[in-house]
């Protein structure tokens, strides 16, 4: 029997139970959970999820996604597209700095500059430990191109980090 993968983005009104929700529905069809990424986001349940299932059976995950959706969760299917790892080397750092509009556009133009591709980016804001200051912290994966050496990378955050008011923590390679 033909497998496909399939990626369902889930939005809705965040309350317990809606994860348990969305798993029951893709067992209920013979789908198997292969990756997750959820989290609350400005009030909402937000995340997507990776599911490999018989092709025969993407109409009843479809129809199981739509009854979670009369629940105030909205759930969009997508095929999965098969596609070769990315090239190059892993890069991993963090950041943290006061808070402040434009830090994640800078850092990630950056790494386009070099033709690093983004592999996961988490972000969330919290209060300084002295004062009570927003402070702004991200984890970024990428994966740079074969020729830019992760030192490239890390001077390219570097030379931004006074402008925008961050520390980089870069892990070792």
């Amino acid at each position: 029997m033909a497998q496909t993968r399939l990626v369902l983005t889930v939005t809705g009104n965040d309350r317990p139970g809606l994860t348990s929700a969305l798993a029951d529905a893709i067992v209920a069809v013979g789908g198997n959970w292969q990756e997750g990424h959820f989290s609350r986001l400005g009030g909402l349940y937000v995340g997507s999820v990776l599911v490999e299932l018989e092709a025969s059976k993407v109409g009843d995950l479809e129809a199981a996604a739509g009854k979670l959706d009369i629940a105030d969760l909205r759930v969009v299917t997508n095929a999965a597209r098969e596609v070769d790892p990315v090239a190059g080397q892993p890069f991993l750092f963090e950041l943290v700095g006061s808070d402040r509009p434009g830090i994640i556009s800078q850092v990630t133009g950056a790494l386009a500059r070099l033709g690093a591709n983004i592999e996961s980016l988490s972000s969330h804001e919290e209060s300084a430990a002295w004062g009570g200051e927003k402070l702004f912290r991200a984890e970024v994966l990428a994966t740079l191109p074969d020729g830019v050496a992760p030192e490239d990378a890390q001077d390219a955050l570097e030379a931004i980090s006074g402008e925008i008011m961050v520390d980089f923590t870069f892990a070792d390679g």
